[in-house]
């Protein structure tokens, strides 16, 4: 690699750390270069600053496009294509989300559904069925939980993910409020969704 050492050590981290998260080393690489780019690359730059392929290359751009992770653009006076990520760290996170959810989520929730409504044959299916509604059912409630935070804005959500554990004590607190009170805010807040 033609990089500066800190530079390098993010860019191998990232493509080590690839296969953990389901995509090629070289889609890792090529991803934590653009990231920490101070300017657009194209094709050439990449093969020079990582060492890999051109084919390799235009093969893990198309990939990152496809994810909707880059950024394709072209330069005056340049035919090359050169390509960045979004500036906004927040941005490519909901992006991420959004793509792993159609990708992963999304069928698994078709598939469950359909499996939901089959008719069981005998105890051992009845069972399997009654576990997979309840992953349906847990599955169902993180997307939409999810649905609202994507449609949060930038602020609300760092606010809210820096409240961590405080949530919690805010939910037993108007729990212990609806007791004293004569109403349950479980089923309330059930009602309300």
């Amino acid at each position: 690699m033609n990089l500066p050492p800190l530079i390098q050590s993010f860019v191998l981290h990232f493509g080590e750390m690839g296969s953990h998260w389901g995509i090629n080393r070289t889609v890792g690489q090529i991803y934590a270069l653009l990231y920490v780019s101070d300017k657009p690359l194209n094709a050439d730059d990449i093969v020079e600053a990582i060492g890999c392929s051109r084919s390799n290359t235009s093969m893990a751009l198309k990939e990152l496009q496809a994810w909707r992770l880059v950024r394709l653009q072209h330069l005056p006076g340049d035919r090359r294509e050169y390509f960045s990520t979004p500036d906004d760290v927040w941005a490519i996170f909901k992006t991420l989300a959004e793509e792993r959810q159609k990708r992963e989520v999304e069928p698994t929730l078709t598939m469950l559904r359909g499996a939901i409504m089959e008719t069981p044959s005998g105890d051992a299916e009845r069972h399997a069925q009654a576990r997979m509604n309840e992953m349906y059912q847990l599955i169902e409630l993180v997307t939409k939980w999810f649905a609202d935070i994507r449609d949060m804005d930038v602020d609300t959500l760092q606010k809210l993910m820096k409240l961590g554990s405080q949530v919690q004590k805010v939910l037993q607190f108007t729990q212990s409020i609806g007791r004293l009170t004569g109403r349950d805010s479980n089923r309330n807040a059930d009602a309300e969704a």
